[in-house]
């Protein structure tokens, strides 16, 4: 796959925000992800997303994504107009950063599926009046949308220019679904890859985002994964993703580096 490196910054989640942005730059990174939650927490505390931007360019960093927007899927009435206001904030801080997507999750609940649609494209019209795409995102533990078919069903029912998905092996694995499925998804529909393995401990629809290991240290089926991806034309950032207790406590710096290790090593094999 011709894949350029990136860092999602949960991965190193301890780090301050500008440690996060410095330590991907000199682990060899080309790009990071970054969390609304940080960025917001950045401005609390007194600081600005241009010295965010400038320090992004000093480490020579993309911003792919920044992550996420919760609440505008399947909720009504005030809650709903709320949780527009908040996407729309959160996707002024990702063009601030010069991040081409917000990613937008999907609620824990199941909901009426058939309303999805709708729901997207009041979002990407949104998204298109600030100058950036929302990434719809399935994810294998929720109740509502856990499949590629789920989360695609939707990004063709909002019928928009700039419907997009994010990919992750983790969520396909944990959410059931056929890895075929894949191959649904057009590459210039693939906002990002997120990359990452599933343990051999436990059954996939037994895990959790902790659960998550290094490429290669796990069980999936990786190189059918990528076969499939690079299939669809896929050539943009492979973006490492975990939520790891043990990885977090160690030197986020020996973790990045590491986690780049592990990348390198999985595609050159």
């Amino acid at each position: 796959m011709a894949v350029q490196y990136c860092l999602n910054a949960s991965t190193i989640r301890p780090a301050s925000l500008m440690e996060k942005i410095r330590i991907a730059g000199q682990t060899g990174y080309k790009a990071i992800e970054l969390w609304n939650d940080d960025l917001t927490a950045h401005e609390e505390s007194g600081g600005s997303l241009k010295d965010v931007k400038q320090a992004l360019s000093d480490h020579g960093l993309a911003v792919p994504t920044v992550i996420a927007m919760h609440g505008w899927l399947g909720s009504e009435g005030a809650a709903h107009a709320q949780a527009l206001e908040e996407a729309r904030r959160k996707m002024e801080q990702a063009l601030q950063v010069g991040a081409q997507y917000a990613i937008a999750s999907p609620p824990m609940e199941p909901f009426d599926l058939r309303r999805g649609g709708a729901d997207y494209r009041e979002l990407l019209e949104i998204g298109k009046e600030i100058g950036v795409r929302p990434a719809m995102e399935y994810l294998g533990f929720m109740k509502s949308v856990y499949t590629i078919e789920q989360a695609w069903q939707i990004a063709q029912d909002a019928d928009h220019p700039d419907s997009c998905m994010i990919m992750d092996p983790f969520h396909i694995l944990r959410g059931g679904g056929p890895i075929e499925s894949i191959a649904l998804i057009p590459a210039d529909k693939v906002a990002i890859w997120h990359w990452n393995d599933a343990p051999g401990s436990k059954p996939f629809s037994e895990q959790s985002d902790a659960d998550r290991v290094m490429p290669g240290d796990g069980v999936g089926p990786l190189k059918e994964i990528e076969r499939l991806a690079l299939a669809q034309g896929y050539e943009g950032y492979v973006s490492l993703e975990l939520f790891s207790e043990a990885l977090w406590q160690q030197d986020p710096t020996d973790v990045a580096r590491l986690g780049m290790e592990k990348m390198q090593a999985y595609f050159a094999a």
